[in-house]
């Protein structure tokens, strides 16, 4: 990449795109929601049942201007959901902003690992043991997303849902790999713990990206 590219890329006004497709919502509160995705390559929290592996190294996701990947959202939906990779990685200032001024709504899904950047109508936190949330990612989720793969993760849950702002809504989900396991586990959990909610890859059951 060279220099000239690289600064826009750390301005927000490229970004190393992977991917960007129109579907339905599978997950946490806006689930069965019509939304045009975006997902930005880079992530260095190093998940070993993430499922988008191929999205960590940005080096393979060409740079792509910003202004051009809004072009392309708004001609499918007015939800917009920025994923990854980890989209934090990259200053998410100049995305908002021109989706906020086509009137759309934009959610983000996040480790919350970086620092905030970017206006957003929705925050799906999903924190990771191996890089926890800034403290201005706990104090603006909407939603606290915790991926549950072993027993741990209750206990890692319920750390993560004190340091979250009292409107954040609770949701375990159960790591795809592990459903037929966790999912009864995860079930008892929330009927002994009814501040939690139970979130479910519906999209991966539709057979849908």
């Amino acid at each position: 990449m060279n220099k000239e590219i690289q600064e826009l890329v750390n301005k927000g006004e490229m970004l190393p795109l992977m991917e960007e497709f129109y579907t339905i919502q599978g997950e946490g509160f806006h689930k069965g929601t019509a939304a045009y995705f975006i997902r930005v390559g880079g992530c260095d929290v190093g998940c070993h049942w993430c499922d988008v592996k191929e999205s960590w190294n940005a080096n393979l996701h060409p740079p792509t201007e910003t202004k051009k990947i809004v072009e392309s959202a708004k001609k499918y939906s007015d939800t917009i959901v920025i994923t990854g990779g980890e989209p934090l990685t990259w200053d998410m200032t100049t995305i908002t902003s021109l989706l906020k001024a086509e009137g759309m709504q934009v959610h983000i899904e996040t480790s919350g690992a970086y620092k905030l950047t970017g206006t957003w109508d929705w925050i799906c936190l999903s924190p990771k043991k191996l890089k926890l949330p800034t403290k201005e990612v706990y104090e603006n989720a909407n939603e606290l997303k915790v991926i549950v793969y072993n027993n741990d993760d209750f206990r890692f849950a319920e750390e993560q849902a004190e340091k979250v702002n009292k409107d954040c809504i609770l949701y375990l989900q159960p790591e795809w790999s592990k459903r037929d396991k966790v999912v009864p586990e995860i079930v008892d959990y929330v009927m002994a713990n009814p501040k939690w909610k139970v979130s479910l890859q519906t999209h991966k059951y539709l057979n849908i990206p």
